[in-house]
């Protein structure tokens, strides 16, 4: 099992990485492209707003799923750093649980259904369907689930499963 895990972790952790990467690299080079039309052509181009406006929504969910398998994600250590060993496992698999419920009934199943209920939804400027934007809802939820399901697992049996961010 912690073979499996662990190279699922480490596929997960550089696919979302490498996401990441691409979306914030173009999202860089489509506001660059937009001071470049703005300032110096004198004639802006109005897709590039709504289009890093969708790369920021989907890096923001790929981050956040990212956050969740590197186990980088913000939380406040006051009340863990001050238990005992055995009480800071319980509370950690308490929260790892209660992410995984989150993202299965929030994020997956509530973005799916926002998804779906946005195919007839087209936006502005650039005419696609809403429902692409707000696919990415369920993709990243599907990938915090795999995430909590390690990260309940390594809580468990007290291991640390490599293939986070050590690259």
């Amino acid at each position: 099992m912690k073979e499996l895990f662990t190279t699922i972790k480490k596929i997960m952790t550089k696919l979302l990485a490498a996401i990441a990467t691409i979306l914030l690299s173009v999202m860089t080079l489509l506001v660059l492209y937009q001071v470049f039309t703005r300032y110096i052509l004198n004639s802006p181009a109005a897709f590039t707003e709504e289009l890093v406006r969708y790369f920021l929504i989907w890096t923001g969910f790929i981050g956040a799923a990212y956050a969740f398998i590197t186990r980088e994600h913000m939380c406040l250590v006051l009340v863990r750093d001050n238990l005992k060993p055995e009480q800071k496992r319980i509370l950690m698999i308490f929260i790892d649980v209660l992410i995984l419920v989150f993202a299965i009934f929030v994020i997956t199943i509530g973005g799916f259904k926002l998804a779906m209920s946005a195919q007839k939804v087209f936006s502005a400027l650039l005419g696609i369907p809403r429902s692409l934007v707000y696919a990415i809802a369920p993709i990243s939820g599907l990938f915090i689930i795999v995430a909590q399901i390690i990260n309940i697992y390594e809580d468990v049996t007290g291991t640390t499963i490599e293939g986070g961010n050590e690259s």
